[in-house]
């Protein structure tokens, strides 16, 4: 394949001509490869981003008027409240059941960080039938299904690492029971690393040094892979957006969707009371009338720490990335096939050839990767929403193999929240000292959403007490 003349002055103007340095001599695939990674490249936008990025580090200011965001409590505190929570809630369930609510995962990534060679979502997490991350959630819209009468579109970003390998694990397992039709895979856009000097780096003579742009490069990835078009095709309104890595989160809920809708918010957010100053959440502030959120390692210490009169932090209300996005707000932001996001700096050691074609393994730093968080949406957007919930109801990170945010954690918290349903079912479970489930249970997804599904189905199977000590699925 030759390169197109236009591509090839637009990479001369920015001024990246050594990226051809090898071009006549490589094969047609390496072609082939090459082209259409530099096919993909906003030459025009380089040269700025290289000035704002590279040739000088984003200084992270903190505003002067920055303030801790308000949100909408865990439970209704009054009257008003009580009946705004059941509206919204009887508006959500209505949307999801005229079809107006897709689900969105974001699985990128791989489960290196637990010891686990495959995509993150095929990790074993259930505490004891070892159902995998994507079963939890495939379960769940199953159930939800049922629940509401309707189809839930489900869509899942993978990485060019993990692509492949994800699609042909939902086929060995049937995609769970789901249509295979109602399941859209597609991947997550890459950046080009950049040297100190400006310069694109290559991994190879035939390929750049790519990396992936960051979960707020899911927005673009949607247009461009015609998520968008799918979404607006079927009428779907809403994206209950979540994470690979936290089987507790609710697929659909029906309270978040309907007071996003109620409040014409384009962008929804959960938020959790912190653990502490220094719990890893970013933190929800309110700044120039906007909703944003700054990440737990760059918000000032005094901030962090400073607390009301009754004791509790200020800026207690945390980020664990779960979100009700508008489509309209998402075609907004990638319109004309861009990004309306800004770009943060890492600086890394990345691998590269050097200006002879010799592959080079730096021992320190040696350029830029540029990635988008998706919370930089929120202050674009004219209006959001913001709705606490129990951590124990919603959030349990897989990111660890032992400790904090960790297999052993997840497992603890996906038996002590199966095991809070039944009890409210009127189902004795054994517990220790602390609170602590003393048996090994899980509650199948594909039969118990929430708590009025368990009440069904302890009723059902005339189901009233868990054996101390005992191992047992319920499914």
């Amino acid at each position: 394949m030759a390169i197109d003349s236009k591509l090839k002055s637009r990479i001369a103007a920015a001024g990246q001509s050594h990226v051809l340095k090898y071009f006549d001599e490589l094969d047609e695939a390496g072609r082939n490869q090459l082209v259409e990674q530099l096919s993909k490249i906003d030459f025009e936008a380089l040269p700025g981003l290289v000035a704002d990025y590279v040739a000088k580090r984003p200084e992270i200011a903190i505003p002067a008027d920055i303030a801790a965001a308000s949100y909408y409590p865990v439970n209704p505190s009054n009257d008003d409240e009580k009946a705004l929570y059941a509206k919204a809630t009887e508006l959500g369930r209505k949307m999801i059941s005229e079809g107006k609510v897709a689900c969105l995962t974001v699985a990128g990534g791989q489960g290196t960080r637990l010891g686990f060679d495959g995509p993150q979502g095929t990790f074993p997490i259930g505490p004891v039938t070892g159902r995998t991350l994507f079963q939890y959630f495939a379960e769940g819209i199953l159930r939800n299904q049922e629940k509401y009468g309707t189809k839930l579109d489900w869509f899942i970003m993978t990485s060019k690492l993990n692509h492949e390998s994800t699609v042909a694990f939902f086929r060995e397992h049937g995609f769970f029971g789901l249509d295979e039709a109602q399941v859209f895979f597609f991947t997550q856009g890459t950046m080009p690393a950049i040297g100190y000097d400006g310069k694109l780096l290559m991994s190879a003579k035939d390929s750049l040094s790519l990396s992936p742009d960051g979960h707020g490069g899911t927005l673009l990835a949607l247009r461009r892979s015609g998520a968008l078009d799918r979404m607006r095709s079927k009428g779907v309104e809403a994206i209950s957006y979540f994470q690979v890595d936290n089987p507790l989160v609710p697929v659909v809920d029906p309270l978040f969707i309907g007071l996003h809708a109620l409040t014409g918010s384009q962008m929804s957010a959960i938020v959790l009371e912190k653990t502490g100053p220094y719990e890893k959440l970013g933190n929800f502030c309110v700044t120039g009338g906007r909703v944003s959120i700054i990440e737990y390692s760059d918000l000032p210490k005094e901030m962090a720490e400073r607390r009301l009169p009754d004791g509790s932090l200020e800026f207690s209300g945390g980020s664990p990335a779960i979100h009700v996005i508008s489509r309209g707000f998402v075609e907004e932001l990638t319109e004309g096939d861009s990004l309306k996001l800004p770009w943060h700096r890492a600086d890394k050691k990345i691998p590269c050839i050097d200006a002879t074609g010799n592959p080079v393994a730096p021992e320190s730093p040696n350029g830029v990767k540029l990635e988008s968080f998706i919370f930089d949406a929120l202050p674009l957007a004219k209006r959001t929403m913001l709705l606490a919930r129990d951590r124990a109801e919603v959030f349990a990170p897989t990111k660890n193999r032992t400790g904090v945010d960790s297999v052993e954690s997840c497992r603890a918290m996906l038996m002590a929240r199966d095991a809070s349903r039944l009890q409210a079912a009127g189902v004795s479970v054994p517990m220790r000292e602390g609170g602590v489930v003393d048996a090994l249970i899980e509650v199948s997804p594909r039969l118990v959403a929430d708590v009025d599904d368990a009440v069904e189905f302890a009723r059902k199977r005339n189901l009233q007490s868990v054996v101390r000590g005992d191992k047992v699925c319920f499914e």
